[in-house]
């Protein structure tokens, strides 16, 4: 119990700060917009280390990127498998969350006018795509990068200039030691600000919860209620039919003799780096051989993150609901499962803050203030523990259709002799 506490003693010290902020809401109605400001200061800091904490963490973790001494036949089909995975993932969250209408409120537009930044301007009129394209992607002043209306060509501007760093080799270590440095400095600051969310959240949640009833509490019970079933359906459903896929009947078998460790740990520790050891165990006493599971399961870890984009299009969604964005077409359906998928699979890859920088990818290109962030600080808390397991269990899953395409057929049986052997 004592490191379970340990383990989510945030994410309960942030759920409790929800609840007594809705509690708080309902009770005092619109007086509890007092509470604002408390709510704004959270909001302001965050906003002060967007910036840093983008360019920072994406350009260093980059500019780190060492080859796999791996085959490339392995590394070829892991990202193969990621792929159509994470597709089968983002389908999944559309499902669960594309029919329901996650948060009812009839205040859309004053809930985005009171969350507008007076900062902000609309000359999106008579624009086109190509046009659109090259505002969000470019600026074209250094300064604007350095702006957080401008977020995606920051992170572009930071990618590229990751590479650079790898590019120049020996010549930007100089440049590498000095981001470390202040990439530690603005996680020790961002440590320090999470000292005060609670405060913040739960202010910002009773002032939202008063003026706009509690039809958004309500949303947030629903989301939750709809994420963990989509996450059961994807566990025992989905896994089992990869199991069925990747080796019939006794690789169903196996796969549910072996996982449970690896599930239990996900839950216990609500860190998929710490279930890495349970990972690779439940993957080599399924028969996964070892190059494969020891590829695949540490690369998984920072790309291949199942529960994160299910959780991505949920949020998508409940904003999308909450703001009253008509989505409900073709064009909207491929603009959800594309978002969802870009800003899980190559932003929350990046090994600290890219939670937050994903979040904040989500409602810039959905196209909606930043001041929104908050709320899908509320939905990554709830949803953080089924998530986890489905990141961490995705990824023995996906183990087994890799040693399928990679061993043929009978891989269980030739990777078990193989350890036989080296035993």
């Amino acid at each position: 119990m004592k490191n379970f506490f340990k383990n989510y003693k945030q994410t309960v010290i942030l759920l409790l700060a929800v609840v007594i902020g809705a509690i708080i809401g309902l009770c005092f109605g619109e007086q509890a917009k007092v509470l604002s400001p408390l709510g704004d200061i959270f909001i302001n800091l965050m906003f002060v280390i967007i910036i840093p904490l983008i360019f920072l963490t994406i350009s260093t973790s980059i500019s780190k990127v060492k080859e796999p001494k791996r085959v490339g036949k392995i590394l070829g089909t892991v990202i193969l498998v990621f792929i159509i995975t994470s597709l089968v993932s983002v389908v999944i969250g559309l499902v669960f969350s594309y029919p329901f209408k996650l948060v009812s409120t009839e205040n859309s537009a004053e809930i985005r006018t009171a969350l507008q930044e007076e900062t902000e301007e609309s000359n999106d009129e008579d624009i086109s795509i190509l046009d659109r394209t090259v505002q969000v992607l470019t600026v074209n002043d250094f300064v604007g990068l350095f702006s957080r209306q401008n977020i995606v060509a920051l992170i572009v501007f930071s990618i590229l200039f990751g590479c650079a760093m790898r590019a120049a080799g020996e010549k930007a270590e100089a440049v590498k030691n000095v981001l470390d440095s202040l990439t530690n400095v603005i996680m020790s600051l961002l440590n320090i600000i999470m000292y005060y969310a609670p405060i913040g959240i739960g202010a910002y949640f009773a002032a939202l919860i008063g003026t706009f009833g509690a039809t958004i509490a309500v949303g947030y019970l629903k989301t939750f209620i709809l994420y963990v079933i989509a996450c059961l359906v994807t566990y025992f459903a989905v896994y089992s039919l990869y199991a069925l896929i990747a080796g019939g009947k006794t690789g169903v078998k196996r796969f549910w003799g072996a996982i449970i460790p690896a599930t239990v740990t996900a839950l216990a520790t609500c860190s998929s780096a710490a279930s890495i050891p349970t990972n690779l165990q439940a993957a080599h006493k399924i028969g996964v051989s070892n190059d494969i599971a020891e590829t695949l399961i540490p690369l998984g870890t920072s790309f291949h993150k199942d529960g994160s984009i299910i959780g991505s299009v949920f949020k998508a969604m409940f904003l999308v609901c909450l703001f009253g964005t008509n989505v409900y077409s073709l064009g909207g359906i491929a603009q959800i499962l594309l978002i969802s998928l870009v800003a899980t699979l190559f932003i929350t890859a990046v090994p600290v803050g890219g939670g937050t920088i994903s979040e904040t990818m989500i409602i810039t290109m959905l196209g909606y203030p930043l001041t929104a962030l908050p709320i899908l600080t509320i939905i990554a808390t709830i949803i953080d523990a089924p998530a986890t397991v489905l990141n961490v269990v995705g990824d023995s899953a996906s183990s087994m259709l890799a040693a399928r395409i990679i061993d043929g057929k009978d891989w269980m049986n030739q990777n078990r002799e193989e350890k036989k052997l080296t035993d």
